[in-house]
This record gives structure tokens, C-alpha cells and sequence, in this order.
């Protein structure tokens, strides 16, 4: 659930006064050096925290499964349920608030202790327990039926489970596309509707320019959690919609949301999205057979004689966590190629390298980006390239115009 939500937040602030300034927005926002270095060291630390994290994971379901824990939970949840599939849910249900406990102190320090140090965060302790808590229960429906279809494909297809199980994470994920945006991201955050104006115009003629049509435009409220700041598209087919944080109509000049905006239509405008939904469904598809064949190989080394064994199931989470870390930075790779076709697109599509220069710096600002991550960390880890690279293209990108100009 964690990646189904990639977007940004600011206090809606929409002048009716035309074009007169909002607060900040004649601020360049070029990071000083003290910025940067708090940047990098926010950055470094998120970092950090998350591969403790991903390590914490590996090492926990190693041992829960060598040490014969698993083993044990299974025993004691057959005492109560005769049926395997409440078993299975008895199961999961155990582990999972075993992990929940145990990677507690990490989720606090990292979602609220971190964003509060580095004055990002605008939640409560509260506000922040609560939208954790949002996050748990519209987990649980989704993750339930999923979850309950991989045992079954586990004990009637068998080695084969892994292909029927790709079929379902796949059309799981076109109907949460559809679904999101009208029926799970209102959960977390308000939406309203763009306010009638020249910013809201000049969104819907671009869309226009490029024959994209989308249920409407939206502001919500990313500044009751965070200072950040973004944009995006959400949803697909007749969902499809456009929604700005309302940090960026408060902090960003409408031109230089016009830019990023523009970066968005041209992930749309050269298919970016089904270019990563086909490589997203190939990896997914490979990772699962690449697991299956894992998982039945390390079976013995327990002492599992089924692969549908329950006590065995966190070996599956460990092969397919494995195979994400390995696979994410050809993604990213990916993913860095579409980022920079997006800016040259937006650059083309408005011809203001000046506000989409700006709009960048600001972003970094705002969000305290690391603008120029070490080369290793940003192949590794990185969806979109540095902030530094992608000024430089842009500069470069007119040069190269300008001198095609002169000839």
C-alpha cells in the first residue's frame, strides 16, 4: 500500500486577484550549502532507516522459520481451526502483529520523529497514529482475498502456483488503479475541486492540446501531514484525474505549476504508464516464478515437505523481497529514462525553461531533496535522476536549441 500513493500536498491558497503573487512565490529556492547539507543528511538518514528495515525483515523471517517459530504458531492456531484457510488467516494474523510490534520503534522514529527533526511534518502524534491506523484497516480487505487466493493456487496448482497468482496480483492491480482515487485516497486526504481560474484553465487547455480527457482537476489537503509538495495523475480510464497538494498552489507560481504539470502529461502523452504497467506485470510475473523455484529449492533446508505448508509461507515473503531489492534498480533505471523524456516533453510543451528550472529548486527546497545523491545511491534507489542532472539537461536542452536555431 506503501507505493500506491506517490503524490503531493499544500495549503490551498487561490487568489482571485488574476496573477497577483502568492506568499513565496517569487523565491528562487536555490538550496543554500547549509540547506544541502541538511538535505543529505535527512536524506542519508531516511536511507538508513529503510534498509534496517528492509535487513530487519530478512533476518526476523529467516529466523522465525530456522528456529522452528513458525512451526509452533502453526501448531497453536490448528488447535482452534480445523479449516486450513482460517488457519492461514490465524496465521498471517499472529506474525503479522509480531512484525507490527517489533518494527514499531523503527516506523516511529522514521514516519514521525525524522519528518518532525527536519520540520516537515505537520501531524500530531495523534494525527499520525491515526492516519497509520487508515492505512492498517484498508490494508486488511485488500490483502485478506490475496492472500487466501495464494494458498489456494498454492495446494491446487502447485509448482505451477505462481503463474494463476500473477493473473490475480495483475487484475488486482487494474481494478486498484480504477478504484483509488474515488474510493481509497478520499479516505486519507479531502479533495476538493480546482477553483475556476487562470491556473485551472491553462491545466485543462494543455490536456486538451494533447487529446487527454480526465474526470477533473484537484486540490487536496497534503498540508494537514506534511510540508512536501507534488503533483500527479491518478487513476485510469474515466477515474483519471488530476491532483495538485495544496502546498504546491500555495508555494508555486501558476507558470511553474503549469511546468510540472506539464512533466506530468508528458509521462501520459508518451505512454509512460503502460510502458511501466507491462514491465511492472513482465517483473512481477519472472519474480514469482524466480520465487516459486527458490522457495521449493530452500523447502528442505527446514525440513518443509509441501509448499503449502503455513509454517514455511514466510519463506515466500523472504524470496520475493529478496528478488524486489534486486530487481528495483533496473526499474529505477527505467523509471529515470521516463523522468527525463517528461522534462523534455514539459520543456517543448510550454517553452519556459526558467519557471521549470525554478519549479524544480523549489521541489528540492521544499521536500529537502538531496539535489546531486552519491552516483551509487541514486542507481540503487532512485526513481527519478537528481535534481542537479536534471537542471543540467535542461540547460543543455538549450543550448542544443538555440544552436539548432542559429542554423
Amino acid at each position: 500500500m506503501e507505493q500506491v500513493v506517490h503524490f503531493a500536498e499544500r495549503h490551498l491558497v487561490h487568489s482571485d486577484e488574476g496573477d497577483s503573487p502568492k506568499p513565496n512565490s517569487s523565491q528562487s529556492a536555490a538550496p543554500s550549502d547549509q540547506s544541502d547539507k541538511t538535505a543529505k543528511r535527512y536524506a542519508k538518514t531516511k536511507l538508513v532507516v529503510s534498509l534496517t528495515g528492509s535487513v530487519f525483515f530478512f533476518v526476523l523471517s529467516f529466523a522465525l522459520v530456522a528456529s522452528g517459530a513458525t512451526s509452533a504458531i502453526e501448531a497453536f492456531v490448528r488447535l482452534y481451526a480445523g479449516n486450513d484457510y482460517l488457519a492461514l488467516l490465524g496465521f498471517a494474523a499472529l506474525l503479522g502483529l509480531a512484525e507490527t510490534i517489533l518494527t514499531a520503534p523503527l516506523q516511529f522514529y522514521s514516519g514521525f520523529v525524522l519528518e518532525h527533526k527536519y520540520q516537515l511534518s505537520n501531524q500530531t502524534f495523534g494525527a499520525w497514529l491515526w492516519e497509520g491506523m487508515k492505512g492498517l484497516l484498508v490494508s486488511i480487505p485488500i490483502t485478506i482475498p490475496l492472500l487466501l487466493a495464494l494458498f489456494f493456487c498454492l495446494k491446487s496448482f502447485g509448482s505451477l502456483w505462481w503463474l494463476p497468482v500473477g493473473s490475480v496480483v495483475f487484475l488486482l492491480s487494474v481494478v486498484l488503479a480504477r478504484l483509488a482515487p474515488v474510493l481509497i485516497f478520499p479516505l486519507f486526504y479531502t479533495f476538493k475541486p480546482l477553483p475556476e481560474g487562470d491556473l485551472n484553465s491553462t491545466i485543462l487547455r494543455l490536456c486538451r492540446s494533447v487529446g487527454m480527457s480526465v474526470e477533473g482537476v484537484y486540490v487536496f489537503d497534503m498540508s494537514k501531514n506534511t510540508k512536501k509538495a507534488n503533483a500527479a495523475f491518478t487513476g485510469i480510464g474515466k477515474s483519471k484525474r488530476i491532483i495538485l497538494g495544496d502546498t504546491l498552489v500555495a508555494n508555486f507560481r501558476d507558470d511553474e505549476i503549469e511546468t510540472v504539470f506539464a512533466h506530468e502529461l508528458g509521462h501520459y502523452k508518451l505512454k509512460h504508464l503502460w510502458t511501466m504497467m507491462a514491465i511492472g506485470t513482465v517483473s512481477s510475473f519472472l519474480g514469482l516464478f524466480l520465487t516459486a523455484e527458490a522457495y521449493a529449492m530452500s523447502l528442505p533446508w527446514f525440513g518443509f515437505t509441501g509448499i503449502e505448508r503455513l509454517a514455511a509461507l514466510p519463506l515466500l515473503a523472504l524470496w520475493l523481497g529478496l528478488y524486489s531489492l534486486l530487481a528495483n534498480p533496473i526499474t529505477n533505471a527505467v523509471s529515470r529514462s521516463h523522468e527525463s523524456a517528461a522534462d523534455r516533453y514539459a520543456i517543448a510543451l510550454t517553452g519556459n525553461r526558467e519557471s521549470f528550472i525554478n519549479a524544480l529548486r523549489k521541489l528540492a527546497t521544499i521536500n529537502l531533496a538531496d539535489v546531486s545523491p552519491h552516483p551509487v545511491v541514486e542507481f540503487l534507489f532512485h526513481s527519478h535522476p537528481s535534481i542537479e542532472k536534471r537542471i543540467k539537461m535542461i540547460g543543455m536542452t538549450e543550448q542544443l536549441s538555440g544552436s539548432g536555431n542559429a542554423a
